[in-house]
């Protein structure tokens, strides 16, 4: 069901077009609303005017006929109402007039055949009762009016505008008006969804490069310049993504090549060692020499393996949980104890010098970093020389080499270990940085190192030191003199 339901909702396109329908709609009923009251109220306010126009001009002919003439007879209510339609509204406007007494008996009408229009149930005492000089509305033989009720001592006057034309008009007016409104909203949405498609258009063509994504194309880019400015920024993650992964691909491919290559040999050593004793009877010391030299292999094979496995471990940074306190002091002290003997046999020496701090970091992945360095040092050092281990305190204004990444804030401080030894052989920068590529060797001739050999030694240490957001970097000054620093987060 959830499957289901997934691949029933709408589309980006489409929810961008729902959602401006939706918009334009609510915008184009609030403007009908608009018009339409806004036309609604001009023609009331000019039938309003016209009325109390007449009104007026009625009212003060009212006054003057009661002032000569008593009382008011039909022939007086006549000649009011022949008097005000001598006025122009009256005849533009064809306004209807009723003249009746104070008990709402009709005495007169303009034009004279309006009496015949009305209602049986018709009665100005009534209308009076409920809109004293107040406007409204009547429907009087299917027409509709605008009418007022005015009265003066013992005359009643009523007074109509017709407004079915207004009525009508309005009508029209609104049909045409939703017309219009409709046809906009159409050309709107259909413009907008124009738009959306086309504005993703860009996104289609990184979805396709993506789908596209294999070993054989992973050196395909998408040109950021044809991309909108909105979508650069995403292209050039994508670029650079690709980037990356062509670039991790490349690695993964030359360290299985490698692997294959080093497990290659010492397991062609062993088939072959093991054919040569398989192929007559032996004395027991050949045997035993032959078993010597098959161990010493296994160690060779088990020792790969396990800095394989180390450098895996160490792709990625460390829990919570493996981070501790480490007394760096502590452990290079011990290291050097350890490694004072293999560093007698080539009159080296150890110095140690500098503020040594407390650092977090895992403390078996920390000393094997600086078991590395020790056992590379040795190994690459000139004999009767001297190995310098220093340490450094780095604030973010010390540490001028580091990227920016590396302080995290100003309150953190760095411990910079230095382990410097003298070459027996003179070594390049561009040599130097390849030391920390995987099954990388320098000098593959030299049978002192007291390791595998196997040229992951600076590969490891480099692991270690990015799993610990530290940073280890090499740099060869004179030719012959060898310098490794790894940075640590001090602890606080």
């Amino acid at each position: 069901m959830r499957h289901k339901s997934k691949n029933r909702r709408w589309s980006l396109l489409w929810r961008t077009v729902f959602l401006l329908t939706i918009f334009v709609v609510i915008s184009q009923v609030i403007i009908y609303i608009w018009v339409q009251r806004s036309v609604n109220e001009h023609f009331e306010q000019m039938d309003s005017e016209i009325i109390t126009h007449a009104a007026f001009n009625l009212r003060k002919r009212m006054v003057n006929f009661n002032d000569h003439i008593e009382p008011f007879t039909v022939s007086k209510s006549q000649a009011l109402i022949d008097a005000n339609h001598l006025h122009s509204s009256w005849l533009d406007y064809d306004l209807k007039t009723l003249i009746s007494d104070k008990n709402g008996n009709l005495l007169s009408s303009d034009p004279s055949n309006f009496i015949n229009d009305l209602p049986a149930d018709f009665s100005l005492l009534q209308l009076l009762q409920d809109y004293r000089d107040q406007q409204f509305m009547i429907k009087i033989n299917n027409r509709h009016y605008r009418a007022i009720i005015i009265t003066h001592q013992e005359v009643l006057a009523f007074i109509a505008l017709p407004i079915d034309v207004h009525h009508q008009y309005l009508i029209q007016f609104n049909r045409q008006l939703s017309l219009i409104l409709i046809a906009i909203t159409l050309l709107l949405v259909s413009v907008a969804a124009l738009s959306v498609h086309w504005g993703f258009a860009p996104l289609a063509t990184i979805v396709q490069k993506m789908k596209g994504i294999n070993l054989q194309r992973l050196d395909e880019r998408i040109v950021v310049g044809d991309m909108p400015l909105e979508l650069r920024p995403l292209t050039e993650s994508y670029n650079s993504m690709m980037v990356k992964l062509e670039s991790n691909f490349e690695s993964l491919s030359r360290f299985s090549d490698n692997i294959a290559h080093e497990l290659r040999t010492p397991i062609a050593t062993l088939s072959t060692q093991t054919q040569v004793m398989l192929t007559k009877p032996r004395e027991s010391d050949e045997y035993i020499e032959q078993l010597h030299h098959q161990h010493d292999t296994l160690k060779q094979l088990s020792a790969m393996i396990n800095d394989m496995l180390l450098l895996a471990k160490t792709q990625k940074e460390l829990s919570d949980s493996q981070i501790s306190h480490v007394d760096i002091e502590s452990l290079i002290t011990k290291l050097i104890d350890y490694y004072e003997m293999i560093a007698e046999d080539r009159e080296i020496i150890f110095e140690k010098s500098g503020d040594f701090k407390t650092v977090l970091g895992d403390k078996g992945l920390l000393q094997r970093l600086f078991a590395n360095l020790m056992s590379n040092a040795i190994y690459y050092a000139a004999s009767n020389s001297t190995i310098m281990i220093s340490a450094t305190v780095l604030t973010s204004s010390t540490s001028l080499n580091a990227p920016k990444d590396d302080i995290q804030s100003p309150e953190q401080l760095w411990l910079r270990i230095t382990m410097t030894n003298r070459l027996d052989k003179p070594l390049n920068q561009i040599e130097a940085d390849k030391l920390f590529e995987r099954f990388y060797r320098h000098d593959k001739t030299n049978t002192m190192h007291s390791g595998t050999g196997l040229g992951l030694g600076l590969s490891i240490v480099q692991a270690i030191a990015n799993a610990h957001n530290g940073k280890v970097s090499i740099t060869i000054k004179d030719e012959c003199l060898f310098e490794v620093a790894v940075k640590l987060l001090i602890a606080r």
